[in-house]
C-alpha cells in the first residue's frame, strides 16, 4: 500500500502554494528519472503527497481555457479583493476562496495505475461519497468533468470542479470542493467555461454552515480507501 504524506496548508496564497506544488512535483520526477535505468529489483519508491488548503479569493485559468470567461478586469478584481492567474493545469476557469476545500494530490501514478481518466473518476467518487454522508445526492454528467448535485435532473448544480496536470505519470493541481464558499464570486466568471449550469455548495444545499474540518476528515478517508493509500500526516515546509 503506497504511503502518501498528507499536509493541510490552511489558508495559503495561491501562487505560494502553486510554487510549492511545483517543487514537490519536480522532486518526484527527478526521483523517477534518476532510477529509470535501474533494474526493477533496484527501483525505489518515490514520494507522494496529498495537500489540502484554502486560498484567498483567486480566479485561475487552465492552459487551454478562454480568458473571455473571466467577466471582470483589473479594477473590478481589486474591488473584489481577488487576483487572477493563468496556470498549467487542464480545465477552463474556476474560482478558489475561503470555505472551499482545495485538494492537490501529487502522486506517482506508476505506483497506483497509469490511467488519468480513472484517476479523475476516483477523485470524483471520493467527493460523491463524502456528500452522500451528508444526505446530498451527487453524481456525474457525461462529458463534463466534476461533481454535480442532482446530476440527473433538469437543474444540476456543480459542487466540485477539477483541473489536473500529469507529466511522466506524476500529477499536480486537483479539485475545488465548495463547502461554505461565497458563491457570489462565481458570478464574475463562466465557471469551467459552462454557461448554462449553476454552482452550489454544501452550505447552500443544507441551509447551514458546515464543519469544514469534519468534511476534510471524511474526504481524506474516502480518497485513501479508493486509491488504496496510507495517509501519513506531515507538517508542511512551504
Amino acid at each position: 500500500m503506497p504511503k502518501v504524506f498528507f499536509q493541510d496548508l490552511g489558508l495559503i496564497d495561491y501562487k505560494v502554494c502553486w510554487d510549492y506544488q511545483e517543487k514537490l512535483f519536480n522532486e518526484i520526477i527527478a526521483q523517477k528519472l534518476e532510477q529509470r535505468n535501474r533494474p526493477d529489483n533496484y527501483q525505489l519508491s518515490t514520494n507522494h503527497y496529498l495537500l489540502f488548503c484554502e486560498h484567498p479569493h483567486v480566479y485561475t485559468l487552465g492552459r487551454n481555457g478562454d480568458e473571455k470567461n473571466l467577466l471582470i478586469h483589473d479594477e473590478e478584481l481589486k474591488k473584489a479583493q481577488a487576483v487572477f492567474y493563468k496556470n498549467n493545469r487542464g480545465g477552463d476557469i474556476t474560482y478558489h476562496g475561503p470555505g472551499q476545500i482545495v485538494g492537490y494530490p501529487i502522486l506517482n501514478l506508476d505506483l497506483f495505475f497509469t490511467d488519468i481518466h480513472k484517476y479523475l473518476r476516483y477523485l470524483e467518487e471520493a467527493v460523491i461519497r463524502t456528500l452522500l454522508e451528508y444526505g446530498i445526492n451527487a453524481g456525474r454528467i457525461p462529458k463534463l468533468t466534476g461533481v454535480w448535485v442532482d446530476a440527473e435532473s433538469n437543474a444540476p448544480r456543480k459542487i466540485c470542479s477539477f483541473g489536473v496536470r500529469c507529466s511522466r505519470w506524476v500529477t499536480m493541481h486537483g479539485f475545488a470542493f465548495n463547502v461554505n464558499t461565497d458563491l457570489s464570486y462565481f458570478s464574475n466568471i463562466v465557471p469551467c467555461g459552462i454557461a448554462d449550469k449553476e454552482v452550489t455548495s454544501m452550505q447552500k444545499e443544507l441551509g447551514k454552515e458546515i464543519d469544514i474540518e469534519e468534511v476534510k476528515s471524511i474526504l481524506k478517508k474516502n480518497i485513501a480507501e479508493l486509491f488504496g493509500m496510507e495517509l501519513i500526516a506531515e507538517s508542511a515546509h512551504v
